[in-house]
């Protein structure tokens, strides 16, 4: 069994998609980010950069003391050696797949995480940060439609990986980023290709009501007002 720490939001969507991919069971434990539940002295032992998702493998290869991880690169990474799928065996099919992933966790989310606060979620527009994450947002889009129109199928090519599931849940908030897909047709086409696959579907509706609409101020401090005090002490006020 693995205990997952969720929250439904780009990174947590990755887990939740790839554990419904794999068919492995799983227990879902809500960590309510608005709430300042990632600052809880029993999340920060399990993930001590105080984000989901992060999990806790009950029954890992070769048995012993259960193992958590932390950040959803490594998370996806850990559960495709753990099954053996979604991750090439061979030397150029992982390395394809590896280089993707950490596209995704350096570039795309990020920027897109930058981009998507300065258009929503700032006290006040700030018209330079606005230009300058749009801007880079576009560009990361032109990068994976390019990518997607010579693969011709998937992002790391022709079979579906953990690439797959760590990009496109970033993809799936183009409308908040302000990017029409009709203007990156490969990803258009790659994209609606992965909403046909009912894993996925599964995978977005983990906790879907839960998902923020309008952000309340007290969420706004505990999503925006960290600091290292946060962590160190362990003691953040659960709203």
């Amino acid at each position: 069994m693995i205990d997952l720490y969720y929250w439904p939001t780009p990174n947590g969507w990755k887990i939740s998609i790839m554990l419904e991919e794999c068919k492995l069971a799983y227990q879902l434990i809500p960590v309510n980010i608005g709430k300042g539940e990632q600052f809880a002295p029993a999340f920060l032992a399990i993930s001590p950069n105080n984000r989901m998702p992060a999990i806790v493998d009950h029954d890992p290869a070769g048995g012993g003391e259960p193992i958590a991880v932390f950040e959803s690169g490594a998370i996806l990474i850990y559960l495709a050696e753990k099954t053996g799928l979604f991750m090439p065996g061979d030397v150029r099919g992982k390395t394809q797949v590896l280089q993707w992933l950490m596209w995704q966790m350096g570039g795309l989310g990020p920027m897109a995480g930058q981009n998507g606060h300065f258009l929503l979620y700032a006290p006040e527009k700030v018209p330079y940060a606005i230009d300058r994450y749009g801007k880079e947002v576009n560009r990361l889009y032109g990068v994976l439609n390019t990518q997607l129109g010579k693969t011709g199928a998937f992002v790391a090519g022709p079979d579906y990986s953990i690439a797959d599931m760590a990009i496109f849940p970033w993809i799936r908030t183009h409308q908040a980023q302000q990017v029409s897909l009709d203007e990156f047709p490969h990803i258009k086409r790659w994209y609606d290709t992965l909403f046909l696959r009912p894993a996925v579907l599964r995978g977005l509706d983990l906790l879907k009501d839960l998902r923020a609409g309008t952000m309340s101020e007290e969420a706004r401090k505990a999503l925006f007002g960290q600091t290292a005090q946060s962590v160190r002490t362990g003691d953040h006020k659960l709203i």
